[in-house]
């Protein structure tokens, strides 16, 4: 469970710094809510990235797992869809389905991990689009809420989390079979 978040940072700037990899910003952060911006290139086309997402087993990390197993996530594709982890020991809805675009776009709502207690809540889209030698994956995610007022605090470990599953999803794609 987001245990590693200094590492993470550390290790996810270097990833950003590197030629082609991914543009991320917070793009804003107040005392109540943040806004995520990640783009990146990918070699695949946008149908074939688009199908990638529904298996987020193959690209989330087990660190950002509350059961330490990406395996245990699924993401369904449809209105009312749960981007979800269950295990034996549990279940956790990371975030709702609430449109698709077929092999375009996803829009999820709710509070990323830990955000569920923070309490936060949120819209995160994902959207794949042709894009030079294959497709651009880009994600928003913009949240509100937070009692505590610390949504400028979050919005920092939040990209970082972020950043790291965009360049795993982008590794992933890069690995799928030629066809």
């Amino acid at each position: 469970m987001l245990r590693h978040l200094p590492l993470l940072a550390a290790a996810t700037a270097a990833l950003i710094g590197a030629p082609g990899a991914a543009h991320a910003d917070v793009i804003a952060a107040t005392t109540n809510s943040f806004h995520i911006r990640h783009e990146v290139p990918l070699v695949v086309p946008a149908a074939r990235a688009f199908d990638l997402l529904a298996r987020p087993g193959d690209w989330w990390s087990d660190a950002h797992s509350y059961s330490g197993a990406a395996a245990n996530m699924r993401l369904e594709l449809r209105p009312g869809g749960c981007f979800c982890e269950i295990w034996d020991a549990g279940a956790v809805e990371h975030l709702r389905v609430v449109a698709v675009t077929p092999g375009e776009q996803v829009v999820l709502a709710g509070g990323l991990g830990p955000l569920l207690y923070a309490p936060a809540s949120g819209t995160m889209v994902w959207k794949v689009e042709p894009g030079g030698t294959g497709a651009i994956l880009t994600i928003d995610y913009k949240v509100t809420g937070f009692a505590a007022n610390d949504a400028a605090e979050w919005s920092s470990r939040v990209d970082a989390v972020l950043a790291e599953q965009v360049m795993r999803f982008r590794a992933a794609a890069a690995a799928m079979p030629r066809r």
